[in-house]
């Protein structure tokens, strides 16, 4: 967007150049290209708009994602409750995205741009799912006064009990709110953890903090919202995924992608980190800065995992890093102990459209005893040359991954016990539970296969105290290290659990 530099009063102002005043003598130019783009001084008397207010609180938004129009919104500019920032940065040479943080060369391009007319428009790779910033794009920040939740209805309504573990992590959390800190949660897979928040959350949105608890993956966000909605139904809440429709705007508890967070900005008094260790918050940098960005100046962070990284551990044991343990599941049995299993050369099989023989033993196995089952496999290819195999076993057989259109559907229908067996790439290694399933993996030598994925994968099972000693077996072509070490990580989490 081209913009319009100009004084008044001898204090320089900018406009967007179709709202510049007409007796204004500057060139207009990229927004980029403006040193000065501070804002008037807050107009107190000023009637703002509260949705407004409610839509930018917290967040920096592109213009296109506002509900205002742009007369609107610089109207709020001229009267000191928004600022424009840069969406583009150059620094010591380097282009930075003030959005996502990203700040690799290779992550950048130009384009010819039809909004600032410049023939070289730089704009950011890694952030443009969720709409272009790019060099004349402002992000849009709320200056004006904060959203307030003080005296509203914040009883959680949860009447379960918890256990001995769980209630120990509970009250660390809750004695942390409040506190400029960090607290790791290391709690093994089916130990409740997301119960062992709701105090601490209670505590939070009862002294008007704002909460969010930020997950890796969607299918988690679409787990989580229906409980939460339930336990604080006297709180606004909102869920945030790529496609999703919910936009309550002004939410004081947020659940959300990690993705999601690069929009915030110090938003949050209490950041909740589920799966800290997952793909993919492990593996990109910018979602590390996209927390730190949505965190406020005392905010405390929580993280949660069952298999935190090596570095969180060691920070954990030389005490820099406050942490709690649940070593044990919340209906008190031990963790599924996976079992290996040799399934010769799968791959070579799957060329011939058939699958090893006590692969199909253990679906004809969990078919004939009405059992469900989760079949993980290494890659897409893989699962799309096996569920038509499947299909002709049982045609109620689905397989599912990251891409694919019909996936929340297809979880739901898992979930609801209308498939026997679901197919699955490691997308649903986490936050996906159902009672009565047992676990199986296809070529677990894969190096897709890590410790941390497998601990999760066999997490799946076992999980209902009706039926909590799920079975987990790992096929393979080949043991490996990451099998070993990840039947070592469940055995023992049930010795320090006293199983």
């Amino acid at each position: 967007m081209r913009f319009v530099s100009f004084f008044v009063d001898g204090k320089n102002r900018i406009a967007p150049e179709p709202l510049a005043p007409r007796h204004h003598h500057s060139i207009s130019t990229s927004f980029y290209n403006l040193h000065n783009v501070d804002p008037p001084p807050l107009n107190e008397g000023y009637s703002f708009n509260t949705t407004l207010q409610a839509e930018l609180a917290g967040k920096l938004l592109l213009l296109d994602e506002l509900s205002l129009s742009l007369n609107e919104v610089h109207d709020h500019y001229d009267h000191g409750y928004i600022r424009y920032n840069k969406g583009i940065d150059n620094e010591q040479g380097k282009w930075k995205c003030n959005r996502c943080g990203n700040n690799e060369p290779r992550l950048f391009a130009s384009f010819s741009c039809y909004r600032c007319k410049e023939m070289q428009c730089v704009y950011c790779r890694n952030c443009i799912m969720m709409g272009r910033v790019s060099q004349c794009t402002p992000l849009v920040s709320w200056i004006g006064p904060s959203l307030n939740w003080k005296d509203r209805n914040c009883e959680s309504v949860w009447e379960g009990m918890l256990s001995s573990a769980q209630e120990n992590a509970s009250l660390r959390l809750e004695e942390k709110i409040g506190v400029k800190d960090e607290l790791l949660i290391w709690a093994v897979c089916g130990a409740g953890k997301t119960e062992v928040l709701f105090q601490g959350i209670e505590k939070a949105l009862k002294t008007g903090q704002r909460v969010c608890i930020a997950t890796p993956r969607t299918d988690v966000v679409l787990e989580l919202l229906p409980r939460l909605r339930k336990v604080f139904p006297g709180v606004t809440l909102s869920g945030l995924y790529g496609g999703s429709m919910d936009h309550m705007d002004g939410a004081q508890l947020i659940l959300s992608t990690t993705h999601q967070l690069f929009r915030f900005r110090k938003a949050f008094d209490l950041i909740i980190v589920d799966e800290v260790d997952a793909f993919p918050f492990s593996y990109d940098k910018t979602l590390a800065y996209a927390v730190q960005q949505a965190q406020k100046a005392e905010a405390l962070i929580v993280y949660l995992s069952a298999t935190p990284d090596r570095k969180m551990k060691q920070r954990a044991e030389d005490g820099k890093l406050p942490s709690v343990k649940i070593p044990k599941r919340y209906h008190g049995f031990p963790l599924p102990v996976p079992h290996f299993l040799w399934c010769g050369h799968w791959k070579k099989k799957l060329k011939k459209n058939k699958l090893p023989g006590n692969v199909m033993n253990w679906i004809n196995h969990q078919l004939e005893r009405n059992r469900q089952g989760f079949l993980f496999v290494p890659s897409v290819r893989t699962l799309e040359q096996i569920v038509p195999l499947l299909k002709e076993m049982n045609p109620l057989i689905e397989g599912v991954h990251a891409e694919d259109p019909d996936r929340k559907e297809k979880v739901i229908r898992f979930r609801n016990g209308e498939t026997p067996i679901l197919v699955t790439t490691t997308i649903l290694e986490r936050g996906v539970t159902v009672p009565f399933t047992d676990v199986a993996v296809l070529g677990t030598e894969e190096e897709i296969f890590t410790e941390s994925a497998l601990v999760q994968i066999a997490g799946r099972a076992g999980r209902s105290k009706d039926d909590p000693a799920g079975e987990v077996l790992f096929y393979h072509y080949g043991k490996t290290t990451a099998m070993v070490q990840a039947k070592r990580h469940i055995e023992q989490m049930n010795r320090e659990a006293g199983l």
